[in-house]
């Protein structure tokens, strides 16, 4: 059951969202959710309830909520429970929705992004009997550096080792073409959108060193921790005009990193007229979104549908655990996409260099040092 409208949820029957434990920070989330579910239909733990919360950018946004709501409706449909599923349309539904939640017998609520990280911990802290789960956030508002109550399970990503190659394969095209550069702009500045940035400029900087390149990469600054931002996720005028403010500078590779602003990043580059490309963040955007298949390079993705698909399994079984789960490259957490169509036409060498790369950060003999990684 899915929830559009917070002021109409009075009254409709739940089911709460149990997380279930990606077992500790170094545990991989199964690669093929297909097959991971060891628990049928009847052993799933009486009156487990599964419920989702998205943030404003809704479930259609080929991004982290969209994919946040394909783990958890494969897992229910396996488990053969219902779940509940609350679309946030602004700011002001967060609270609302976490209180209908509670109200409606969810035991697992899952919350996606780090905007209602302070719903999440009021109603954690007021519900320790229930289970709580939050995408992109360690739910820390008083920034002690700890989970702020023992029942929420952050879900967290370390996508700089994915921006890594992303930004390597970005500098690899642009310089083949000759232009020599790239650039990236976000939505807010925050760890979980800075770590995208940073692992790209990081990226960009390792094929300037190995090839003695120069490729300059516009919109973000890891030293200062400074670039552009469009001071929200929604796909506005706002965010077309950051994304057109990079383009001005040449670039010819983009990573618009913010959910639906990717949107915003493509109708600048049809207005441009020029050949540019860009990156998707957390899907595979060439596949979720085909409407700008032809302007995608590749994707930096986040495994949220597998976190969230295992999380919500092992919970149905009544084995939460509240350790933080870490996506990395490694466990497959974070990983590049395939390039598509774009594949036949990278420059010579370039997969094989970027499955080098991978594998040294894996081993780890390159380490992707972001001041916003998890």
């Amino acid at each position: 059951m899915t929830i559009s409208n917070p002021k109409k949820l009075a009254g409709i029957a739940g089911a709460a969202l149990l997380i279930a434990a990606l077992a500790g920070c170094g545990t991989a989330p199964e690669a093929n959710p297909s097959s991971s579910a060891g628990a049928g239909a009847g052993d799933v733990v009486d009156g487990f309830k599964p419920c989702l919360i998205s943030d404003a950018g809704g479930w259609n946004d080929k991004s982290f909520n969209e994919s946040a709501k394909n783990g958890m409706d494969k897992a229910a449909d396996e488990l053969g429970v219902d779940p509940i599923e609350f679309e946030s349309t602004n700011d002001n539904d967060y609270e609302p929705n976490m209180t209908t939640a509670i109200s409606e017998g969810c035991t697992l609520i899952v919350s996606v992004g780090f905007k209602l990280a302070a719903a999440t911990v009021e109603a954690a802290k007021a519900n320790p009997d229930l289970q709580f789960a939050i995408i992109d956030d360690y739910a820390d508002t008083d920034q002690d550096g700890k989970t702020d109550a023992p029942n929420i399970k952050p879900l967290v990503f370390n996508t700089a080792e994915a921006a890594y190659l992303g930004g390597y394969a970005a500098a690899a095209w642009s310089a083949e073409a000759g232009v020599n550069k790239v650039g990236t702009f976000g939505g807010i500045q925050i760890p979980s959108v800075a770590v995208f940035m940073d692992g790209y400029a990081l990226g960009v900087e390792k094929y300037n060193e190995d090839k003695g390149a120069d490729v300059q990469l516009f919109g973000w600054d890891v030293a200062g921790q400074k670039g552009a931002f469009t001071g929200g996720f929604d796909a506005n005028d706002t965010a077309k005009q950051t994304a057109q403010s990079v383009l001005d500078q040449g670039v010819d590779v983009i990573l618009p990193v913010g959910g639906p602003i990717y949107k915003s990043a493509a109708a600048a580059i049809t207005d441009s007229g020029d050949d540019t490309l860009m990156l998707g963040v957390d899907t595979d955007l060439a596949v979720a979104d085909t409407s700008v298949t032809d302007v995608t390079l590749v994707s930096i993705m986040k495994a949220i549908d597998v976190a969230v698909y295992d999380t919500t399994v092992a919970a149905s079984t009544g084995e939460f655990d509240a350790a933080p789960y870490i996506g990395t490259l490694e466990n497959e957490g974070v990983k590049l996409s395939s390039f598509h169509d774009f594949e036949s036409k990278l420059p010579a060498g370039l997969t094989d260099e970027l499955a080098a790369l991978q594998k040294a950060i894996v081993a780890g003999d390159i380490t992707v040092e972001s001041k916003n990684s998890p």
